[in-house]
């Protein structure tokens, strides 16, 4: 048996995006090279690693005790690397975060820029989860660390707190609802939204709110992003639900009403989230400390 470093990231990064395909891309390999290497691994080890579906690749029983291995290998690498940074020209650390549709679009853009822009050494993989799956990913070793809402169990993980992030309710100036102090989720589900795109972590968590109160989400359309949820509530499209913070943040006209929602799991604070901070590599450490210091 035997296995390159190159090898173990491949299959690692395959697992994480769910196929072959994006996987080679994460680590600029060719479709044809990852195959082939792909191959070559389970060959050498006489049995399947990956079973191979339409919708993708997910790992064998095989596949699973190699990658639980494969992932410690690659961190212990990656630690080595930055360690030794100061003395290998060139050397470029990655942490992998994974993170909440509001936490992205949010919080993030500026603080990673500013981060980006004085550690020139240290590159940022940012995926957007479901706070439940950055904690599967987090037990499964697929980032270095994640943010997640306070509303999901993080027990047997590491938190730190990073920001307040209530959720409200947005409407035209003319609807019914307008003029209220507060309101709960439930008493908005008579009305039509505007929603946000359905791979959106906060999209899927408003249905799932609305499923576990025996209805549905009215969705009339859907927008990429909260200034679009905005806009299109702005001008009589149905309500919305949004973060407080995509309020505050809006520059242009403000021609819609807001109300905060009472229910507690919109009442939300976000959290940094490890399996343990102080192991993390040191690229992630220096990430972290931008973060919860900002």
């Amino acid at each position: 048996m035997h296995f390159d470093l190159i090898d173990l990231r491949l299959f690692v990064r395959i697992l994480e995006a769910g196929n072959i395909t994006a996987g080679a891309s994460r680590c600029h390999l060719s479709l044809a090279s990852a195959s082939a290497r792909i191959r070559a691994m389970e060959a050498s080890l006489g049995t399947p690693l990956l079973e191979r579906g339409r919708r993708g690749v997910t790992a064998t029983a095989a596949g699973t005790a190699l990658a639980r291995h494969a992932r410690l290998i690659v961190q212990q690498v990656e630690h080595l690397q930055f360690d030794l940074a100061d003395y290998a020209q060139g050397f470029k650390g990655q942490v992998r975060l994974l993170c909440n549709t509001t936490a992205l679009s949010e919080y993030l853009p500026e603080l990673l820029a500013d981060f980006l822009a004085s550690h020139p050494q240290i590159d940022i993989d940012v995926q957007e989860q479901q706070s439940l799956r950055v904690l599967h990913g987090l037990r499964q070793g697929a980032a270095d660390f994640g943010i997640i809402s306070d509303a999901v169990d993080s027990s047997g993980l590491q938190t730190r707190p990073f920001r307040r992030d209530p959720l409200a309710l947005v409407m035209p100036m003319d609807h019914p609802l307008a003029g209220r102090s507060e309101i709960s989720f439930a008493a908005t589900l008579e009305h039509e939204f505007v929603g946000l795109a359905l791979n959106s972590a906060l999209a899927l968590s408003l249905e799932e709110q609305a499923l576990h109160l025996g209805q549905r989400l009215r969705i009339r359309v859907r927008a990429e992003s909260f200034d679009g949820v905005l806009r299109m509530v702005a001008r009589g499209a149905g309500l919305g639900v949004v973060p407080q913070a995509a309020i505050e943040r809006w520059q242009g006209e403000r021609g819609f009403a807001s109300l905060p929602l009472s229910d507690p799991w919109a009442q939300r604070h976000l959290l940094l989230c490890a399996t343990d901070f102080d192991a993390l590599p040191g690229y992630a450490r220096t990430l972290l400390a931008a973060l919860t210091s900002s």
